[in-house]
């Protein structure tokens, strides 16, 4: 779905709030005033809270849709390098699109939403139907392992990914970079965080006979 410069702009402002204060926490009031817009306008867009975190998940979740459709297409790479090119993507939109991730976070631990939860799990259940797409080619190639364990395998990337963004002041500290400017920290980071999930998935993935 096409969205409009304000629709992004109220989407944007309430995934922040549902990130720092939880979606319970947040009244369409809030969104409203903080996105400088009347509460009606959020009505008429989105119809409810519930449809305006409907609207934040699908767009998300829209973006990964179809990158992997791109990749499972695509006949120039290999399946190596197609995971590789997952593993970049989801760094990619943990280090750019923290509030989202946070929000995740937050609707992944907490019970009382079940609308919320039930979202979450559609959206990842979708993109790890594509995924296993992508490993079956490289196990019907010989050069993927069979009996992969797809939730374990994403579960691997997104925690390590979720750990290294929310301890990443600690690492800063642990490993004498507290002198470095933002940027270049985050550079490094990223980088380090790539080497190091490629090398998970190429021994969980790696077929050796």
């Amino acid at each position: 779905m096409e969205y409009t410069d304000k629709q992004v702009q109220i989407i944007d402002t309430a995934q922040d709030l549902f990130a720092e204060n939880g979606y319970d926490g947040t009244s369409i009031r809030d969104i409203a005033k903080a996105a400088g817009i009347n509460v009606a306008m959020v009505s008429y867009y989105f119809g409810s809270k519930e449809g305006l975190l409907e609207a934040i998940f699908s767009r998300h979740a829209e973006y990964v849709r179809l990158k992997l459709e791109n990749l499972i297409q695509d006949k120039s790479q290999s399946p190596f390098q197609k995971m590789e090119v997952i593993i970049d993507s989801y760094i990619d939109k943990y280090f750019s699109q923290q509030p989202f991730h946070k929000l995740v976070a937050r609707s992944q631990l907490s019970n009382s939403n079940k609308p919320v939860k039930d979202m979450l799990n559609d959206m990842k259940k979708r993109n790890q139907d594509l995924i296993k797409r992508l490993i079956n080619e490289g196990q019907k190639t010989g050069e993927f392992k069979k009996n992969i364990d797809v939730q374990m395998l994403m579960s691997t990337m997104l925690g390590t990914a979720n750990q290294v963004m929310t301890t990443q002041d600690f690492y800063r500290e642990v490993n004498n970079m507290t002198d470095l400017p933002d940027e270049e920290f985050l550079k490094i980071l990223k980088k380090k965080l790539r080497a190091h999930l490629q090398a998970l998935f190429k021994a969980i993935l790696k077929n050796e006979d």
